[in-house]
């Protein structure tokens, strides 16, 4: 350990990324620099691929027409899209480059019409309105950002006035069947190229007006899932920014979104599949089963007890979305599933969208063990990375269509730092994780012990992992010492408050913390508080088992 962790003090990751592309790299790499972040691992191809990321992460950042540098989505996308870059990618991207992420959410309300439509795209051709292309919640986004990064109010009020007048726009055009639910009016609406959810409708709005649907097509409009939930969770966090901005609708914002997710249950909810459809204008359910099920979760829709059944019959089941490298875009199941990564696809491939948009979904509902049987996998697969393509084959892990592609480059950056790394969360916590990424693959190592270290609030901390124990450094000197398969929260100032378990089986032995030694055991996703000197049990919900059964899938016991 004292080995790895002179290496981790001695990276200048500067010199690793080596030559950069183009004049503008060099400032945003300083950006980089001043988070502190640095990954060191003492076996593996882990660490060489994960600063190869951050060189490519470069590539993906562009000037603007001003000079400011913003993210792309990199690959065949060039250019700024709501539904990824504008939202989860910049979210991510949020905890190491703050100053770039900004600049990508408000290109969005830069360019918001008047009639309050935001483009669902900003390239160097100008912004496009074609059609409405969401699925992360902005306002999510935009939250998360402003909580984790300084609170700055003048960006939270511009943002704010943008979204305001997108959900007016939304209300007033995607409601036309008058049930509350936001209407899709074509396959790009949610960025599900190809997928049997949306064979036999246009990719694109009819005459490319995105308040028209085809008048020529027997289903359209679809009452959505996905959208309605995106819109629910959206008014949740409009509702906290009126608070803080002082303006009087925050009441109103959380009785629009109470509508909307009585919508989403009303019309798009299969009770007997326990699952979400497009309801079609015939009032007939397009039984295609695909990550919009994680979509809904993941915007905060639903409760415990309902996640965890669509863990326990679709998210962890190997016959529906568990492959050997999750998640898949469509059921195992489904006649039309299609395994091809060659091309940009939704109809079956694991897509880098659906991972960097998974731990929200997980982390919500203190599932944070089942988490890791979906990184784990996508980190072995990482280790042979050398493109950063959009998606994945879910037998193999071999990268499929195009290449530098940010999503891929931003989860390898995010599960790194979810396994073994240091995250600072909106919520004013920062877990260190206990972890390294276990081999899965022909037993080749991924990373045997791995070292990270961050810069929170002026402090370095320095956190170094093996299969044993973990060790925590603030400022130089020891801080934390943990057991292997634990996560320590700690507030902003590195005081501890809680530990959580990790793995499947307990994970158990000392900790030492202040002077004091304690002995711990903890179970799967247990977490114990610690206070005024002791450990104290927390929430103990336990751990939900892979599933292998298609009957289970089907309500089948």
């Amino acid at each position: 350990m004292k080995e790895l962790l002179e290496r981790l003090r001695g990276l200048d990751t500067a010199a690793v990324v080596g030559e950069l592309g183009k004049l503008s790299d060099e400032q945003v790499l300083q950006e980089w620099v001043g988070s502190g972040v640095k990954f060191a691992a003492s076996s593996g191809r882990l660490e060489d691929v994960y600063y190869n990321a951050v060189r490519k992460l470069l590539d993906c950042i562009v000037p603007d027409q001003q000079g400011t540098p913003v993210l792309h989505e990199g690959g065949a996308y060039h250019g700024t899209w709501l539904e990824s870059t504008g939202t989860i990618n910049a979210e991510l991207l949020s905890r190491f480059m703050p100053k770039v992420a900004q600049a990508t959410f408000l290109r969005f309300a830069a360019y918001r019409r008047e009639d309050g439509l935001i483009p669902y795209k900003v390239t160097a051709a100008g912004p496009a309105y074609r059609q409405i292309q969401m699925v992360t919640p902005l306002a999510r986004s935009v939250w998360n950002h402003y909580s984790l990064n300084g609170q700055d109010e003048e960006f939270l009020r511009t943002m704010y006035s943008a979204m305001a007048g997108f959900d007016g726009w939304l209300a007033q055009y995607r409601n036309t069947r008058g049930t509350g639910c936001v209407e899709a009016f074509c396959t790009f609406d949610t960025g599900h190229d190809l997928s049997p959810r949306f064979w036999h409708i246009p990719d694109t709005p009819h005459l490319g007006d995105p308040r028209l649907f085809s008048p020529e097509s027997p289903v359209l409009p679809l009452l959505a899932p996905d959208l309605t939930a995106n819109v629910y969770c959206q008014r949740l966090y409009l509702a906290r920014m009126a608070r803080i901005l002082g303006e009087d609708g925050g009441t109103d914002w959380e009785e629009k979104a109470a509508q909307s997710l009585e919508s989403l249950f009303q019309y798009c909810y299969d009770e007997v599949d326990g699952f979400f459809y497009d309801l079609d204008r015939n009032d007939s359910f397009v039984r295609v089963q695909s990550d919009v099920l994680l979509r809904v979760l993941a915007c905060e829709a639903g409760d415990r007890s309902l996640f965890d059944e669509a863990l326990k019959r679709y998210l962890l089941n190997t016959s529906k979305f568990f492959a050997k490298y999750p998640l898949t875009s469509i059921a195992l199941d489904d006649p039309r599933f299609d395994p091809s990564s060659a091309y940009n696809s939704w109809a079956g491939t694991t897509n880098f969208l659906t991972l960097i948009r998974t731990p929200h979904a997980f982390e919500a509902h203190g599932r944070f063990v089942e988490l890791t049987w979906i990184m784990n996998p996508i980190l072995n697969a990482a280790a042979r990375m050398e493109r950063f393509s959009q998606t994945l084959s879910p037998w193999t892990g071999a990268e499929g269509y195009t290449d530098t592609y940010s999503p891929a480059i931003l989860c390898v950056l995010d599960f790194v730092e979810r396994t073994c790394g240091i995250l600072p969360t909106p919520d004013g916590e920062l877990w260190f994780t206990g972890l390294v990424p276990y081999p899965m693959d022909h037993g080749e190592e991924v990373a045997a012990s791995t070292g990270y270290s961050r810069t929170v609030g002026g402090d370095v901390y320095e956190l170094v992992n093996n299969r044993e124990r973990a060790k925590l450094y603030k400022n130089g000197r020891p801080h934390l010492s943990f057991p292997y398969g634990i996560r320590a929260v700690t507030d902003r100032s590195g005081k501890l408050t809680s530990l959580i378990g990790m793995m499947a089986q307990p994970a158990e032995g000392q900790v030492e913390w202040e002077g004091q030694t304690y002995f711990v055991t903890l179970q799967g996703n247990e977490r114990i508080i610690f206070n005024e000197g002791k450990f104290e049990k927390g929430s103990d919900i336990g751990v939900i088992v892979p599933e292998y059964d298609a009957g289970r899938a089907r309500g089948v016991v």
